[in-house]
């Protein structure tokens, strides 16, 4: 059975591409009837945070991206590790190191100068030294061995074993190596893909030959190109909103994030739309690019409106009321919203662009635009207005069709376009010149509001001297 892992480091929150990783392990995981484990490496206790964990779980879960069995936590397993470097140590694959940080780097340095690699050069390797304090436990590197695998993603690669150094694997502070953890965390949960970032490939070959030195199967290998930003450098803060849960309070849906995600490096034709079901039943890690991919904010945008219009009022309602009631609205009951959200669907590519565009309908009092109330709210506009507003309380209109008549018939008495009526009445009910339609914000508010807020537009007394600039 296939077995895949996502293995955080709780030292920050979930980014983009550790999103990408995790999403790409559970689809190759859920299409073939596999398992998809979760490992949180909290090895560094400096850095890792538990806040960090819970909002990397709460990521993952607003993903949508479920894992087999509890989370395991790397750090509970250190005896665990310790049990296979003392295997190591017997078996003649491992020995004590005594040599200083200090004297190690000089070395390098040295080696540097003359055109080396600045590797250990094993001092300690054949001494067969004991425990010292300060002293480390490294891996015996074989002196002469091509490691090769055949990378899932980016195919056939060789490194020369000269090319590795007899790597730590038990610090001095007792405490086990990422690459020991690693391995003897992979080799006992029984991951079979191991499917991650590039920047892992340079560790891929030392835990290989930790792999053989233990005597267990190879598990195989895919590493996944990295994400760039517009520039073409790595994607980072400074192309915008790198955390996942960043993006959730930005107005994003999950299944938008998880489509963009895979179609970020894979594809299966010229399709874009992908459910997360289509996604487990069509994914496959022989489409996946060997380049580099381009983070698009337009493209994610494009596909976060699709979803947006694909969710029913009451849904979006649901989601957009977090936005709305942040700004300290209140709303008069789920049926309203679905109403509110209907009209707004189709102008925003985020939920919080909705809310700002619906928070006219919660409010008191939308907050009249000065500049467009200086434009439309002339003592002219105001006539207008005042035309409108008693219009609309002798005969509120119940249609479309009654609506129009009723700004034509006015338009018509005084000679000028439709719209000279319309605007000020628009600008009235929601403080902006650019909204819903007229019809469905009518219907939507209601003769009792509708009055209220056409009676308190009335009431604007623009500063001749700034209506004269204007």
């Amino acid at each position: 059975m296939i077995i895949t892992r996502f293995a955080p480091s709780p030292t920050g929150h979930l980014h983009i591409g550790g999103a990408r990783t995790a999403l790409f392990n559970w689809l190759l995981a859920r299409g073939q009837g596999g398992q998809f484990v979760l490992r949180v490496e909290d090895t560094d206790a400096q850095r890792s945070k538990e806040e960090h964990t819970q909002a990397i779980l709460a990521a993952m879960s607003w993903l949508g991206l479920d894992w087999d069995g509890e989370p395991v936590y790397q750090s509970a397993r250190f005896e665990l590790h310790r049990q296979h470097i003392q295997k190591l140590l017997a078996d003649g694959r491992a020995y004590w190191c005594h040599c200083r940080p200090e004297d190690i780097e000089a070395k390098r340095q040295e080696a540097l100068k003359a055109g080396g690699k600045p590797r250990y050069d094993g001092h300690c390797r054949e001494l067969g030294l004991g425990p010292a304090p300060g002293g480390v436990i490294r891996f015996k590197s074989p002196p002469t061995q091509t490691v090769s695998w055949p990378d899932l993603i980016k195919g056939p690669i060789s490194v020369d074993s000269e090319e590795l150094d007899d790597l730590v694997l038990l610090k001095s502070d007792g405490n086990p190596t990422y690459n020991l953890a690693v391995v003897v965390d992979d080799l006992t949960m029984g991951v079979t893909h191991i499917i991650r970032g590039d920047d892992h490939v340079n560790n891929t070959p030392r835990q290989i030959l930790l792999y053989q030195a233990l005597g267990a199967n190879l598990p195989q290998f895919g590493h996944v190109p990295m994400i760039l930003g517009q520039d073409k450098a790595r994607l980072s803060k400074r192309h915008g909103a790198t955390s996942v849960m960043a993006y959730k309070e930005m107005g994003y849906l999950p299944q938008a994030l998880n489509n963009y995600l895979a179609r970020l490096g894979w594809s299966h034709g010229d399709q874009e739309i992908f459910s997360l079901q289509e996604m487990v039943e069509l994914f496959s890690l022989k489409r996946v690019g060997k380049s580099a991919s381009v983070f698009n904010p337009e493209k994610l945008n494009w596909l976060n409106a699709h979803y947006i219009k694909q969710t029913s009022t009451e849904e979006l309602g649901r989601l957009v009321w977090p936005y709305l009631a942040a700004q300290n609205l209140t709303c008069p009951n789920p049926g309203y919203l679905a109403q509110a959200m209907a009209t707004v669907r189709e102008r925003g590519k985020t939920l919080v662009e909705l809310a700002e565009k619906a928070a006219f309908y919660f409010q008191a009092l939308p907050p009249l635009n000065p500049k467009d109330a200086l434009k439309l709210l002339t003592s002219t506009g105001l006539a207008y207005l005042a035309e409108v507003g008693q219009e609309l309380r002798r005969a509120f209109p119940q249609t479309h069709e009654a609506l129009d008549e009723l700004l034509k018939n006015l338009a018509s008495a005084h000679n000028v376009k439709m719209g000279q009526i319309a605007q000020p009445l628009r600008l009235a009910l929601t403080g902006q010149t650019a909204s819903p339609g007229l019809f469905d914000i009518l219907n939507i508010l209601g003769p009792e509001r509708v009055n209220q807020r056409v009676q308190a537009a009335l009431a604007f007394k623009p500063n001749q001297a700034e209506a004269d600039r204007a």
